[in-house]
């Protein structure tokens, strides 16, 4: 069991990481490039802590809970000494994380697991400067750390089974979604992200749309189904020959952006329409139609009260 956690790197994300960590049961230990800072940081996160309590999102005893579970150590070769797992969360800068993870590595239990909260950078890469990278993979938390349930857990070529199983396990039990991926440049989170930040900035560009239609078209469409569905399953629920259809128009305006991909065209070929079929990317069969539309009328529903109920976001275009 990992019960003793060192996390390297208490800013923002690492802070955060650390609370979640801290209320999950976990004594947690903070480094930085100074004491200083360390403590600094650790002092902020109780009264983060404490503050979300008094607002209702977070348990009422966070406060107290991480004051009495999270440390600030003099130095990272402290802090890592003794623990089950760290967590480094320092800027995302090659030289910066190679140095830090040498010193993690050299210095932490030979039997500690060691994660990286990259956000880009490939695992592979970063273990080159792991001592014993068997036990190091990408453990991607996003911002912010403590209410983002989804945490992408990302092997390299030479992680051990059995330390990815021990990350999503920690991770379950920290109320998160650990999902295991192959190591790439940007993993998943942020090639979706950056795709379609991509496209925003072209329609803007082009004079499609201002920033701020963008944005409210996005978040009141397509995004409001996004927290129940991934983009595979609304395909399915839409039907795969409709988003045939749909690319062919897009690759006869755009032929340089839009291309049906390949998985797409191999299932409708088969026949595999999605859930009127009773298989696309997914194998929901067509009897269960009308119980998914009642998940997704009630779900909508819900998240439109939420969102009235919270009022628009504090942003000015």
């Amino acid at each position: 069991m990992i019960a003793k956690v060192a996390v390297v790197g208490s800013g923002y994300m690492g802070g955060g990481i650390a609370q979640v960590l801290a209320l999950a049961g976990r004594d947690v230990v903070l480094a930085d490039v100074s004491a200083e800072l360390a403590r600094a940081n650790r002092e902020r996160i109780v009264r983060e802590a404490a503050d979300y309590a008094e607002r209702g999102i977070f348990p009422v005893d966070a406060g107290d809970t991480i004051a009495s579970r999270v440390t600030a150590a003099g130095s990272i070769e402290e802090a890592v000494g003794a623990v089950d797992f760290v967590e480094e969360a320092v800027p995302e800068v090659l030289a910066v994380k190679h140095e830090t993870l040498r010193r993690i590595s050299e210095n932490a239990p030979p039997e500690a697991l060691i994660g990286s909260n990259t956000s880009t950078i490939s695992i592979s890469t970063l273990a080159e400067a792991v001592t014993a990278p068997e036990r190091f993979l990408g453990v991607h938390f996003s911002n912010p750390a403590p209410f983002v349930p989804g945490v992408e857990v990302i092997p390299h070529a030479g992680t051990r089974a059995d330390a990815v199983d021990a990350v999503v396990a920690l991770l379950g039990e920290c109320g998160k979604v650990g999902v295991p991926i192959a190591d790439v440049t940007g993993f998943v989170l942020n090639r979706l992200q950056y795709a379609l930040f991509s496209e925003a900035a072209r329609l803007v560009e082009e004079g499609v749309a201002t920033a701020e239609s963008v944005d409210l078209i996005a978040r009141t469409t397509f995004g409001f189904r996004l927290p129940f569905f991934g983009p595979f399953a609304i395909a399915d629920i839409a039907g795969l020959d409709v988003y045939q259809f749909c690319y062919a128009s897009l690759h006869s305006a755009y032929p340089d952006r839009f291309a049906e991909p390949a998985i797409l065209e191999e299932r409708v070929a088969r026949g595999e329409k999605g859930v009127k079929s009773g298989r696309g990317f997914l194998a929901t069969p067509a009897e269960r139609a009308p119980e998914l539309a009642a998940y997704r009328d009630e779900a909508y529903a819900a998240l439109r009260d939420l969102v009235t109920r919270l009022g628009e976001p504090p942003i000015d275009y």
